[in-house]
């Protein structure tokens, strides 16, 4: 049972017992000003008086007279804005959904005790040193002082069962750990049930290729020739740096839009502050003290998930019993019978097979190996890369910077752009998994040690004059770096538009992040198009394609036509060579139009023709019900509670047609289909900063920075995202007095201060 489904079965059961909860309409319409008269302002556990700064969007900017308190305030505003947020991440993260949400996620639950967060979080937080373990101590004082002067419950409160416990350093270190989860496991996740049937060779080899097929972001010198380099750059997340040369302002340019789940409220929340060591804004995730990416004074920087090889599976059939460690763990059910489980632990790590979730794979025992299980200081590098001054300062913070492996791009005021490697990587002897998982006694197959960003290449000031980077493999390295990246066309569309230009600025930039045009599509269209040579008599469908320009455009009838037909020919093509499952995982790949093309280059022309005919028809039909891509291609804004059956649609906040899809640059991601669906996953925050000036720092939420439902805060930025608008700012001080209009001071409690700055 898919999560999605155990979410709604749980939720059948839940209202049933809890029945008065369908009668409590949603809380009244809250504004800006009302919003803040309920923040707490007395008695703070501060050492000197705080103020913090709002605008009309509800982003704060916080000022602290000394580092310890502005950690503190962090707490504080996170708390009002997303607490209900932070105690989700905080109880997923330790596997204890089912004491909130019921026993439909005892196994769910069960799963992540064995993924181990905690565990590896209290291993981290032996090791922690004392400077970022103070800086969290500071941070969760001001959670804590939060929730018991909180005059009223968020309104998820009333259905969930919030956990009543203070929060510790503990909880920060394991939510952490779980936004640093390795994505590769997703791509275990759905191969294991194959492992073993007849057709697993195939897709096993056509997922090495996929992963051999993906483009270096940049080159080392001695690698490939800076001619080479310049003649390739015409050809998850984005992430762009812009050098003087490429400039039009000849200020160096940093742009990013992570892509994350799609959901209300948003997973990011913009903010800036200054206290003696910090001077930033940017976007930070709740629950975690540390701006994860923006700019100070001197520098801009942003990332993308490096799909690092973090990970491996080990067959531990032959290991005894008696040499696992096994630790037996209650899982608090409400409204149910807890339960008790096993979690083995081997010396290739925990034995990941034994969660229910994973029911359908038939094959031996495994353990998880992830450098995510032993300890690194990702906050702390986070917090040195934040007050860095240097691009020297700037490179050397990510040394301890563990998991996920992060791909961190920068431009400073001086016009230097690099790209860093951020990632503790195991060294492996093999250059290609031998298979899906591995035989603990080959000593090919062990680790021998790791390498960190400072022994990784990386690259300032490339000739071309910009880097860029969207999930595909940064560089050729010994190690390897990983096996199972994105698909090409974000970089290859990046890398053509930016290299056609002599020069660029920031409003180019802005319409790279709204681009929604994939190369492979138009590869593909072109390539059905050539198929139909002869037949296009027969379908309406075939000159509908050959005029569309190749646009995933939300009002476009050629970019449905696309869709249908893509997802049509796959599910004729790899429904006829493969198993049902097999061709089920294919069909849903990410890399779908590019395995397409790469599969029909030696296919028999014949049995093309055949496919195309037999998709035609099956698309003519879907064509009955949509009339352009954004009837059946929706971006729906929702929160959690949407899932509950009848009375779930009060919970959906927004639902329009929406631009792109899965492989443009403005993603989408959505699973091929002929149905209406929503995109689930993709680009949900913006950031832009010209370094030309301190206040040239433009940022936007797909949604807004307030979690409290009711609040005009809630989706106000939705408006903007589809008008391609974006938010001012500023990083001086002045300017925000003078255009943040709203402010909270904080007062130390009697007695705690004044002191000196630290």
């Amino acid at each position: 049972m898919t999560l999605h489904n155990r979410f709604l079965t749980f939720l059948i059961l839940l209202l049933t017992l809890n029945g008065c909860f369908i009668f409590k309409g949603l809380p009244e319409p809250v504004g800006t000003d009302e919003r803040l008269q309920t923040f707490p302002v007395k008695n703070a556990p501060l050492r000197e008086t705080v103020t913090i700064y709002w605008d009309d969007h509800l982003i704060p900017f916080i000022e602290a007279q000394n580092d310890g308190d502005l950690a503190l305030t962090l707490g504080v505003v996170h708390a009002h804005l997303r607490l209900a947020q932070m105690e989700l991440f905080r109880q997923a993260s330790s596997g204890r959904l089912a004491e909130t949400l019921g026993p439909y996620f005892t196994d769910i639950d069960y799963g992540l005790r064995i993924l181990g967060f905690r565990e590896a979080a209290l291993t981290i937080e032996k090791n922690l040193p004392e400077s970022t373990r103070q800086w969290i101590e500071r941070y969760v004082q001001g959670i804590n002082y939060y929730k018991r002067e909180q005059k009223e419950k968020p309104h998820e409160a009333y259905l969930m069962k919030f956990r009543s416990t203070p929060w510790t350093v503990t909880d920060v270190l394991t939510i952490s750990r779980m936004f640093g989860a390795d994505v590769n496991w997703i791509t275990y996740f759905q191969l294991l049930p194959l492992w073993g049937t007849p057709d697993w060779p195939k897709v096993w080899s056509r997922v090495l290729t996929n992963g051999r097929m993906s483009i270096p972001s940049f080159a080392r010198q001695e690698d490939i020739l800076p001619a080479m380099f310049a003649a390739f750059s015409k050809s998850g997340s984005n992430s762009i740096a812009i050098g003087p040369v490429r400039s039009a302002t000849s200020a160096a340019i940093m742009a990013n839009d992570p892509h994350l789940g799609i959901q209300i409220p948003n997973l990011w929340l913009i903010a800036g502050y200054k206290s003696p060591s910090y001077h930033v804004v940017g976007l930070m995730l709740p629950g975690l003290p540390v701006m994860a990416l923006g700019r100070n004074p001197d520098l801009a920087w942003g990332g993308t998930n490096m799909r690092a090889a973090s990970s491996d599976l080990y067959d531990v059939s032959g290991i005894p019993e008696s040499s696992m460690e096994k630790r037996t763990e209650r899982i608090t059910v409400r409204w149910w019978f807890d339960k008790e489980v096993t979690v083995r632990v081997t010396p290739w790590g925990p034995v990941i097979t034994d969660t229910p979730l994973l029911k359908k794979y038939k094959g031996p025992p495994l353990a998880l190996r992830w450098a995510g299980h032993e300890a690194s200081d990702e906050i702390g590098a986070l917090l040195q890369a934040n007050r860095a001054a240097s691009r020297e300062d700037f490179i050397n913070s990510w040394s301890e910077y563990g998991v996920s492996g992060q791909n961190i791009l920068f431009a400073d005021r001086w016009g230097d752009i690099g790209h860093v490697l951020a990632v503790k990587l195991p060294r492996r002897e093999y250059d290609q998994p031998p298979g899906l998982f591995l035989d603990p006694r080959d000593r090919h197959a062990a680790w021998n040690g790791y390498v960190t960003a400072q022994d990784l290449p990386s690259i300032v000031n490339p000739p071309e004059g910009f880097l860029a980077s969207s999930n595909n493999l940064p560089v050729k390295t010994e190690p390897e770096i990983g096996f199972f990246f994105m698909d090409n066309d974000r970089i290859r569309r990046i890398k053509s538009l930016i290299g056609a230009q002599e020069t660029v600025d920031q409003q180019f930039v802005r319409s790279l992040q709204h681009d929604v045009v994939s190369p492979s599509a138009v590869e593909l269209r072109d390539f059905i198009l050539k198929i139909s040579d002869g037949q296009r008599e027969r379908s309406g469908l075939i000159e509908i394609l050959a005029q569309w320009d190749g646009r995933l455009a939300h009002d476009s009838r050629g970019a449905l036509v696309f869709g249908l037909l893509c997802y049509r020919m796959a599910e004729v093509y790899y429904g006829n060579l493969l198993n049902p499952a097999a061709a089920k995982t294919m069909i849903r790949s990410a890399s779908l139009t590019e395995m397409l093309l790469e599969d029909w280059k030696g296919e028999d022309w014949q049995t093309l023709q055949n496919t195309l005919t037999e998709a035609a028809a099956a698309a003519r039909k879907d064509m009955e019900r949509w009339d352009v891509w954004g009837d059946m291609h929706r971006l729906q804004l929702s929160h959690i509670l949407s899932r509950i059956p009848l009375l779930g649609r009060r919970y959906i906040f927004e639902d329009y047609p929406a631009s792109g899809g899965s492989t443009t640059v403005m993603k989408t991601a959505h699973t091929p289909t002929s149905e209406r669906h929503a995109a689930f996953y993709g680009s949900n925050a913006r950031h832009i900063s010209e370094m030309s000036g301190l206040d040239n720092n433009w940022f936007l939420l797909l949604g807004g920075q307030d979690g409290w439902l009711g609040s005009d805060h809630l989706t106000d930025q939705a408006a903007l995202w589809r008008e391609n608008k974006y938010i001012r700012v500023p990083l001086r001080l002045s300017s925000i007095k003078t255009n943040f209009r709203r402010r909270i001071i904080l007062e130390p409690k009697p007695g705690e201060g004044p002191v000196a700055s630290n």
